[in-house]
């Protein structure tokens, strides 16, 4: 069974950036469609990004337009989130899951093989 595992994350001042990875255990990753979600305490789980199976589409949530971006190296099994200009509020824990088959969904409980988060902490 796919298994994804997140990296990445840290304490990083108001301005910084991070780059967070989720490398899959199979090489199969191509066929699923790869989203980051995030949860700050207190809160429901949020899609934050979403990219196709190809790496041919991609969503992002509005709060992260223009700050986030998302990639996928498949011959890496890895799906990248770069995170510039981080503010406070980014803080959570960001998961990947994935779906099959692509392309993607804003419907988070169609999403499985979660992985276990990393955490993201954005504070001066």
């Amino acid at each position: 069974q796919l298994q994804l595992v997140e990296s990445g994350g840290g304490l990083v001042q108001p301005g910084g950036s991070l780059r967070l990875s989720c490398a899959a255990s199979e090489l199969i990753l191509g066929y699923y469609a790869v989203g980051w979600f995030r949860q700050a305490p207190g809160k429901e789980r949020e899609g934050v990004s979403c990219i196709s199976g190809s790496g041919d589409s991609t969503n992002l949530a509005d709060s992260v337009k223009g700050r986030f971006t998302i990639f996928r190296d498949n011959a890496k099994n890895t799906v990248y989130l770069q995170m510039n200009s981080l503010k406070p509020d980014d803080t959570g824990v960001y998961y990947c899951a994935a779906l099959y088959p692509s392309p993607c969904s804003d419907y988070i409980p169609l999403f499985d093989n979660w992985g276990p988060g990393t955490q993201v902490t954005v504070s001066s």
